[in-house]
Formats: structure tokens, sequence, C-alpha cells
């Protein structure tokens, strides 16, 4: 292949998915030239890039420490840790490093959402996508979710919806007044950053250079450090002060409100666990922070029942409801998951979980298990690791595969139970991705229904 140093394009895409080929479109589409660099030998989507940009430099395999002191900027996706002796050195001479984050929010040219966290950032994102849409405003939504963020750059847009991950946050240094959330922080990534602290850290950078920042009263981790002058509003699932938005016990009901003011009852959220109404009001608190109205928004909670793989209802069979969360990759989202389903009279929930751990400490699963799950179901790589975080906590089983936890939970089930596939872990040692992982456990409530 082509060696970079002697080109004389000034811009090298480090990586050949979805992100490194959005950016190579957006680029072609400001006329500048770019070389392409991967460090597998056969990325998946080479071809694409073969048919696509014939006359680009591409360079293949493992980065060499020089391999990018001949650039001016480097774009690098967001699977590429910056840690890299090829990208140190790069940084060390000069070269900008930069993700498509900033080239996106450099050429939007309307009102901007960005919103991060680690559980529930997808959830929020298509929910605050659809208020907008109820609202009668022509909206962008993606990033981390869907559409690369780049694709969606169209002068036709009133607002952008944008998901973004850590990975794409560790490059930002100022989002240019768009409107951030950030969520929750729970450990998550592990095995890429140094410990808790360095993630923190990283999704921290969402407030950079923010106009107006929404934050979780709840989890100190995302409380702003912010200089006077920025917008602040709260979400949580208790009771709001005056401007921010938490839920009202009025009359025997339970309703979302803002301040003193009830705006929903929570049952009539189609989403359903406690976890869901926090990320109710959290887009609640977005949206009106970007002027949308407030009726669209709560006619949108009515009718907005989530993403597949997040809490999804798969079916009710016997008065037993099974519930696909195969999007629970993470301790964090897991504990969610139980602490919103869990039935504070009774141990109600038999939990299906494992996979790949990424360095996690299950330990954090010890409290909610013990509160509300009454049967452990593991699977996968990672089985055991878990199973001796709860030693005492819970009675556990372990299974060869994923149907056969299934069965085995619906044997155990009583009426009124959940059945609840929340992994806790990444599913790369026995699917292609949390989505395969979950229409496999679709398929396995189908059959143990026949």
């Amino acid at each position: 292949m082509t060696d970079l140093i002697a080109t004389n394009r000034n811009i090298a895409i480090l990586g050949m998915g979805a992100t490194g080929l959005s950016v190579a479109r957006f680029l072609t589409s400001l006329g500048k030239p770019f070389v392409f660099a991967d460090s597998r030998t056969e990325p998946p989507r080479l071809a694409e890039v073969s048919e696509h940009y014939p006359n680009v430099p591409v360079v293949l395999g493992p980065f060499t420490e020089d391999l990018l002191l001949g650039f001016d900027s480097v774009v690098v996706s967001p699977g590429i840790a910056l840690d890299q002796p090829a990208l140190v050195a790069a940084q060390q001479q000069g070269v900008k490093l930069l993700g498509d984050v900033e080239l996106f929010l450099e050429h939007a040219s309307a009102p901007v959402i960005v919103i991060t966290g680690s559980n529930g950032k997808s959830t929020v994102t298509k929910l605050v996508g659809e208020m907008a849409a109820a609202s009668g405003l022509t909206v962008g939504v993606g990033g981390n979710l869907g559409t690369p963020m780049l694709d969606l750059l169209d002068h036709s847009n009133q607002l952008y919806v944008i998901e973004l991950s850590s990975f794409q946050l560790e490059l930002v240094s100022d989002t240019r007044g768009a409107i951030a959330g950030l969520l929750n922080i729970s450990p998550d990534h592990m095995d890429r950053y140094a410990g808790l602290q360095q993630y923190h850290a990283a999704k921290h950078r969402i407030f950079r250079g923010a106009s107006q920042v929404i934050f979780n009263r709840q989890d100190a981790l995302t409380n702003p450090l912010l200089s006077v002058g920025v917008k602040l509003c709260s979400f949580g699932l208790n009771k709001p002060d005056l401007g921010s938005f938490g839920v009202l016990e009025e009359n025997g009901e339970s309703w979302l409100a803002c301040g003193l003011q009830p705006l929903i009852r929570t049952s009539e959220v189609a989403i359903k666990g406690r976890h869901n109404q926090a990320n109710a009001l959290a887009a609640l608190a977005l949206g009106q922070a970007a002027g949308l109205e407030m009726n669209a928004m709560l006619q949108t909670l009515k009718t907005f029942r989530g993403l597949p793989h997040r809490c999804e209802t798969v079916a009710t069979l016997d008065n037993v409801t099974y519930i696909d969360d195969s999007k629970g990759t993470n301790i964090g989202a897991t504990v969610a998951a139980i602490n919103g389903f869990g039935d504070h009279e009774r141990r109600n929930l038999i939990l299906i979980a494992g996979g790949q751990g990424k360095g996690q400490n299950f330990a954090e699963l010890q409290a909610p298990v013990a509160q509300f799950v009454k049967l452990v179901a593991l699977f996968g790589q990672d089985a055991e690791l878990i199973a001796s975080a709860l030693v005492g906590v819970a009675p556990v089983q372990h299974f060869d595969s994923l149907h056969s936890a299934v069965e085995a939970a619906r044997g155990a089930a009583e009426p009124g139970d959940i059945v609840l596939l929340s992994p806790a872990c990444a599913s790369f040692d026995m699917f292609s991705g949390f989505e395969e992982r979950g229409r496999s456990f679709q398929n396995a409530v189908t059959a143990v229904a026949a």
C-alpha cells in the first residue's frame, strides 16, 4: 500500500468503520483530499472503501510510531485508543488529533443537543428526537446511536440531537454552545480506561463550551464544575426543586413534575421501569432547554415505547413478563434495570446475565440482587466471575446457552414474576453484538411459549 509520509495529503482518517467512512464522505463533500489508515490488515469495509474511493491512498496494518508525522490533522475513529504510540508521537510533533464530533459541531448550522451517560443515552436521544418532531421541528438524530453525525448535516434541520460515547468525547474541547446532558456515570469500558476517574473525565468533556447543562442530581458523579453564566437544570426521581424535574406524589398517584407543577402520571408513560422515568425526566429537561412544546413532549411520553433490546417487553406468559435488556452491557445498566423492575414487597426477578465482563467488579450487583432477584441464571465467558461475586446473595445456576437459561427461568417463574435478560456484559463471546443476543432471547421466549 501507500506510504503516508510520501503523500501530499494533509488529513488522515484513522479507522475504516462507520465513523471513518462518514468522515470520508464529509471531507469529499468539501473537496478535501485525505488518506485512510486502519490497524487491521483486512478491515470488514475495505471493499466499500476501494469501490467508492479508488484513488485514495490506504495504509493497513499496525500503526508505526512515525506513521502520522507528515500530517496537519488526523481524524481518529472512536474505537482507537489515544494512548497508541503513533498518536502520542503525532501529538508531540504538533499534529492535530480530532474526532467527528469537532467536525460536526463546527459545521452544524442549527442548535445542538448532546447527550451522554453510562446508561440510557440511546433511549433519551431517541425520545428527545421524537419530542422535537412532535413539536413540528425538522430534526437530525444520531451520533453514537444510528446515523453517524456527519451524515446528518443538512441546512434544512432545525435541531440536532446527538448521542456521544466517552470515546467520542475524549477529543472534545468545546461543544460550541450546545445543550449538554449527562445522565449518569457508572464504571464501564474499564478495559480501555485506567479507572473510573479517567472515564469520568472523558464524560465531563461534554460540558466544555455548553450553553445549558442537564445533570442527574441523584448521581454526584454527574455534577458539573462550571463557570458562572451556564444555565443548569437537574433531574431525579425525588421531589424536584423549583425549575428542576422530578417525581411528586399527589392524591396517592405518582407524577413526573417540573418544580411544583405535575406534568404527567407515571402510569401514563409508555416506557416502563423507574429507570425509564428518570430517562423521561432527562428528556423533558433537555427538551425544555431547547424550547420544545411541553404538550408535544408529554404526548410523546404516552406513545414512545423505547428502543429494541433496551428493557423491551417481549411477552407475558402465564402472568410472567419477559424483558429483553440485551443492551445492558455493563453493571450500571443491569443495576438500573433490576432496580427499575424490582418489587419492594418480594423478590420478583429472575435475572439472566453473562458474557464478556470487560474487567468490571461484579460485587456491585450484590445489593440489588439481594433485594429483588430470586434466581440468577448465568451463561457465557465470565459467568464464573459473576457467580463468585454473588455467593450467598441469591441462588445461582449455570447454563451453556441463552436458550437453556430461558427454559430454566420459565420453569422457575411464578405468576407476577419478571424474567429479565440484562447481561451486565458484552456479547462478543457468543454473539455478533447485543442485537443478536436480544433476538436469540426473544426466539427462546417464543420457543418456551410453544
